[in-house]
């Protein structure tokens, strides 16, 4: 079959460790089922495991991709949880052996990927493949910061930091069409006055003061705004953490988390069940994914070139 595999980590050239080509199809376990790839969308980590961040060298080759939509043998027109796990029935991301496809597991970037059954969730009609594709990693993130890790209600007030990332601009399409007040920051001003198009209430230069203090800020970008973070929250606020793509180790500045009484909680992925919850708002709400462009699997160079490029405002999907 066709994949897309990384051959090595390249820290300095990842796109040289792209291999586009043929690949043994799978041979899954049993309780294990094989899909037929219709879409599957580009995500930040496929470029770390390019890189060898977060893989093991043993590992390599492996097949990329994370998220997925496609069709099982009888079928049945699904949408891949990525989350691999020995949890069935409780919250599978805090497995002691929590992965995702493409870090233990083959990839999506391929005619046909393997996944237990358990993590097959049927893909509304009202949903295209490519839009399906997009939601197992950078939506489901944001779904779960916003909703389970950050308890927010309509009418609350969020900031999301880095506006353009596919988890940024899910949570602002989430968080308006789950009515609240949202605010995003960027050192962009072209991805601020498109993250105001797509119905931002408040853009503000990354560092800036907001007019007003928040209940929550979704935090991804890390050490580069984080004092910004707690600074911009209501006494008992919280700051959801589900990446730092700019460090690691900011200073914690605990004087103002316990004076404020702030809430700091992890976040990571999300659940089957946060899976299907999200498919179901987005039924009920018409809010649908925002794709940057779509690649036939043959160019996706092209794909990864762009992302690397950091053009991207929303998800790279490749077809079948």
């Amino acid at each position: 079959m066709f994949a897309i595999p990384a051959t090595a980590a390249r820290p300095d050239d990842p796109l040289a460790a792209l291999h586009l080509g043929e690949h043994p199809d799978p041979d899954p376990p049993a309780g294990w089922e094989i899909v037929e790839v219709r879409a599957a969308s580009l995500n930040h980590h496929d470029l770390w495991t390019l890189r060898g961040v977060g893989i093991a060298e043993e590992r390599l080759p492996i097949v990329l991709g994370c998220d997925a939509a496609g069709v099982t043998s009888d079928g049945r027109e699904v949408i891949v949880h990525a989350v691999i796990s020995d949890l069935d029935g409780q919250d599978e991301t805090l497995s002691s052996g929590f992965s995702i496809l493409s870090e233990v597991h083959d990839g999506t970037f391929a005619d046909r990927v393997a996944v237990p059954a358990r993590n097959l969730v049927d893909k509304p009609a009202g949903l295209s493949f490519e839009e399906a594709a997009c939601l197992s990693t950078a939506w489901l993130t944001a779904y779960r910061m916003l909703f389970t890790r950050g308890e927010l209600r309509p009418g609350q007030r969020v900031l999301i930091q880095g506006a353009g990332g596919g988890v940024a601009t899910a949570a602002l399409l989430l968080g308006k069409a789950a009515g609240l007040h949202v605010t995003v920051t960027s050192r962009d001003q072209d991805k601020l006055a498109r993250a105001q198009e797509l119905g931002a209430d408040v853009t503000v230069t990354s560092g800036e003061r907001l007019p007003a203090r928040v209940d929550a800020v979704l935090e991804t970008v890390g050490e580069a705004t984080w004092s910004h973070s707690l600074k911009a929250l209501e006494p008992g606020g919280v700051v959801v953490v589900a990446g730092a793509t700019s460090g690691f180790n900011p200073p914690a500045d605990l004087a103002r988390v316990f004076y404020r009484q702030l809430r700091v909680v992890g976040s990571t992925m999300g659940t089957k069940d946060e899976l299907t919850r999200l498919v179901r708002f987005l039924e009920v709400t018409g809010t649908r994914p925002l794709i940057d462009r779509t690649f036939p699997m043959e160019e996706a160079t092209s794909a990864f070139q762009r992302m690397a490029d950091g053009e991207v405002y929303g998800k790279l999907v490749l077809t079948r």
